[in-house]
């Protein structure tokens, strides 16, 4: 795991719809908008229009380079929802957000290639897809056809079902490696460049493997992709102090601190003032390891 993966050139941009460019060259910041009822923390729902465009504004505010609206909850054991359902709350949130924020990067956090297809025609910049095309054979195509930065997560099983497939045979980051060299080339094949690796933190994972990823998360940069850590509030976050995901704060910015100094290009995350400190501190004071 020394050489660098060759499967991709080393970049640490992303070339987005309407000539924009997110430079990751630098880490940054993603703030969560759920559009769901039932995400884990009901700090990150976002109900109404007005709501939305409100918290919206103050993440773009405080720094968040981009905004992540989802909605389909992928927390353990959430409820399965139809396309319809999906669309219907996400594609008026896209088209709202476009319209008064026509500078912001907008992501869509899907896993289907229908809903990705209408998201990105209604003004999405940036495709989100927990599943790497496992729950939908449209998605990677689709992503292909539209030419938008993909983010490809590590994810075994479905929400429903991954809390079953935290069991791995070999070493987990090796897993992880192959996992990504393999889906690489095939998005290589459908035209695919911009790309952000993803390694799921508690997706199909415990706290405790969630951990392990976190202190060796350089052994991606092998990839030569930049890489998001999505930690905020998490379970390997709360469970271990015995809190709720709503007093984990503090414990958040503990590891996105740890993802930062281990080279992490994307934070997602909740709370975008304390990450985009978090940032600015570390960068500034510690050299990060370079992907």
């Amino acid at each position: 795991m020394q050489t660098q993966d060759t499967c991709f050139s080393p970049t640490q941009t992303l070339r987005c719809p309407g000539g924009r460019v997110l430079d990751l060259r630098r880490p940054r910041v993603m703030g969560i908008l759920n559009l769901t009822p039932d995400s884990f923390y009901e700090g990150s729902r976002v109900a109404a229009t007005d709501e939305l465009l409100r918290r919206a504004d103050r993440m773009l505010q405080d720094g968040a380079a981009v905004l992540d609206l989802g909605g389909y909850s992928s927390r353990p054991g959430a409820e399965h929802i139809s396309a319809d359902e999906e669309k219907r709350r996400l594609l008026p949130a896209v088209e709202a957000l476009r319209r008064e924020f026509p500078a912001a990067l907008l992501s869509v956090d899907t896993f289907r290639g229908a809903v990705a297809a209408e998201a990105v025609a209604a003004g999405a910049d940036i495709l989100n897809d927990i599943s790497g095309g496992t729950l939908d054979a449209e998605m990677l195509p689709t992503a292909g056809r539209l030419g938008v930065p993909y983010i490809l997560m590590h994810l075994r099983g479905t929400p429903q079902t991954m809390t079953q497939h935290t069991h791995y045979e070999h070493d987990l980051v090796l897993e992880l490696v192959r996992y990504f060299r393999e889906k690489l080339t095939g998005l290589r094949a459908l035209g695919l460049t911009d790309v952000v690796l993803d390694p799921g933190f508690g997706f199909a994972k415990t706290p405790a493997q969630s951990h392990e990823l976190l202190r060796r998360l350089p052994e991606l940069h092998v990839l030569g992709l930049p890489v998001l850590a999505g930690l905020s509030r998490k379970s390997m976050v709360y469970k271990p102090l015995g809190l709720t995901p709503e007093a984990a704060l503090a414990g958040t910015i503990s590891v996105n601190t740890l993802a930062v100094l281990n080279g992490a290009r994307l934070l997602r995350v909740h709370d975008v003032a304390e990450a985009v400190q978090t940032i600015q501190l570390v960068s500034n004071t510690y050299p990060p390891i370079s992907p």
